[in-house]
């Protein structure tokens, strides 16, 4: 795989190229932001390790940047800030995953295999595929492994939202503008009435739950 480093550390950089240089990757570095957006915009790049405080331009807004440029590839976020509000903030940025420093090699070695092999979860512009689960945007339908979901437009489209950002935390106030178009909390359990209905419907006869609760944070769209 092909990785992008973007780590303002030259030690830590180093040690991470080396490392996933040695694990078998080609590596790329860069020690700022802005410099860190210009190669992966300008690469092809399979996984990108980026930093959270960097010169130029921060690790947020770089990842913001790749995804309103419509960029999808797969982020680590390597950093120090480790608060679970922290976290959050990184992952609704649009990162894949977060580890914090200081870290084993092993598992971040571990992270960047994960994310390079994670199947994308757009297949063409009128579908979207997370796992098993397969909606046609223009026909307006949704299958789980071959069998038809029926659902109801709002359900349909929360689902749409949650499936354009597999593995990624989406709260209760993003997905009010998204699927509602709320600027304001309306103060009701609106969310919690829709997903509920949502998820008994897309996971009558499995076993696992393909829309996660991250308790005081929101809802994660994950694969089977």
């Amino acid at each position: 795989m092909r990785v992008l480093i973007v780590e303002d550390d030259p030690e830590t950089n180093q040690f991470v190229a080396q490392g996933l240089a040695e694990a078998g990757h080609q590596t790329a570095t860069s020690l700022d932001g802005r410099d860190g957006l210009f190669q992966a915009t300008g690469g092809s790049f399979d996984v990108i390790v980026l930093d959270r405080m960097l010169p130029e331009l921060d690790g947020l807004a770089l990842v913001r940047a790749l995804r309103a440029a419509g960029d999808m590839t797969p982020v680590l976020m390597l950093t120090a800030v480790g608060g679970i509000a922290d976290r959050v903030e990184g992952l609704e940025s649009g990162a894949d995953d977060y580890l914090v420093k200081p870290f084993a090699f092993s598992e971040l070695a571990a992270r960047v295999h994960a994310l390079g092999r994670r199947p994308a979860s757009r297949i063409d512009p009128n579908e979207l595929r997370v796992g098993s689960i397969v909606m046609d945007l223009h026909r307006r339908t949704v299958e789980r492994e071959g069998q038809r979901v029926h659902l109801q437009p709002r359900e349909f489209a929360l689902l749409a939202e949650l499936m354009r950002n597999p593995h990624r935390v989406m709260t209760r106030t993003m997905l009010l503008e998204r699927v509602w178009d709320f600027d304001f909390d309306p103060k009701t359990n609106i969310v919690e009435t829709h997903l509920s209905r949502l998820r008994s419907k897309l996971n009558a006869g499995f076993d696992t739950d393909a829309i996660e609760t991250i308790r005081g944070a929101g809802y994660m769209m994950r694969a089977d």
